[in-house]
């Protein structure tokens, strides 16, 4: 029986012009979502399929990025999210040429103004406090709007005492905004800390990929640290940490399953088991069912 991926080299050549070899789009147009391609197995399957199954591979269980709009709707109620905070937007703080056309043009494609949402939502009934980086706006890097929402979402559930559930996925600090993304490392860890002294529950969520300056602040920093399978979590590169300690890493370095056999991860959660497990940690630490009042 043919594969996707023998099919769909068939289905390519009859669009092929069969003297010149060159698309024949006079009369027939590619779909472009039809097939999806997982970048972890290469396994390719119907797109359909692939959304269906909650972007996870069926092949190698690849948990592949959402935007923010797909994660919230995973894990929030539906009608219960506010946000916060939703009107700040970057400037540029060391004149990096073009950046604001960059973060405009992401915020047209992301529908929102910078890499993560925050706000107040419930979980199958249990209030919280949300924040999800979306990986779509520049790699979801952190810089000082992402680190400003971040810690005035920690303050916010301080003074209300709500849990925070923040969802990570970036590649660390933005270089465009040099020195002042690297402060938001300690700017987010003292909003963490102050939450934790208040008694505030915290629960970090890594998606793919969690890494930099973001895994080394607020991301490591949860009482309960989950993570979704076959993510990538570390902080510099696989090449970098080999050319400094001059050994050979392991195949699975920095995946999710070997973070938690190094005890870095308390558990793994599968995408669609996610909002349960969630739930069941807030109701185990004694949280209330409650509505939101508009």
């Amino acid at each position: 029986m043919a594969s996707i991926e023998d099919l769909f080299k068939v289905v390519k050549s009859r669009f092929m012009d069969d003297n010149q070899h060159t698309p024949a789009t006079k009369d027939v147009e590619i779909p472009r979502d039809l097939l999806f391609k997982c970048p972890r197995c290469g396994g390719v399957f119907y797109n359909e399929e692939f959304v269906n199954a909650l972007k996870v591979c069926p092949k190698c269980n690849y948990h592949a990025r959402l935007t923010w709009q797909e994660r919230l709707s995973l894990t929030a109620d539906d009608g219960s999210f506010i946000e916060l905070d939703a009107g700040m937007k970057s400037l540029n703080p060391i004149g990096f040429p073009r950046y604001e056309d960059k973060v405009e043009k992401c915020a047209e494609q992301c529908d929102t103004n910078e890499a993560i949402v925050t706000g107040e939502c419930t979980i199958r009934g249990y209030r919280t406090v949300i924040g999800i980086m979306d990986s779509h706006f520049m790699m979801a890097s952190m810089g000082s709007v992402v680190g400003e929402k971040i810690t005035r979402a920690f303050e916010y559930a301080t003074e209300k005492g709500l849990p925070v559930v923040m969802f990570t996925s970036s590649g660390g600090a933005r270089m465009q905004e040099g020195i002042i993304s690297l402060m938001q490392m300690a700017k987010t860890s003292g909003a963490v800390k102050r939450h934790n002294d208040a008694g505030g529950l915290y629960i970090t969520v890594m998606t793919d990929p969690t890494t930099g300056g973001v895994t080394a602040s607020f991301a490591s920093l949860g009482d309960i640290i989950i993570a979704e399978p076959k993510v990538l979590i570390g902080f510099a590169g696989r090449r970098v940490i080999q050319d400094t300690i001059r050994q050979r890493l392991p195949d699975d370095f920095q995946s999710a399953e070997f973070q938690l056999d190094c005890g870095f991860v308390d558990t793994i959660v599968e995408r669609g088991m996610m909002r349960k497990a969630l739930s069941g940690i807030l109701k185990l630490h004694g949280f209330p069912k409650e509505t939101i009042a508009r």
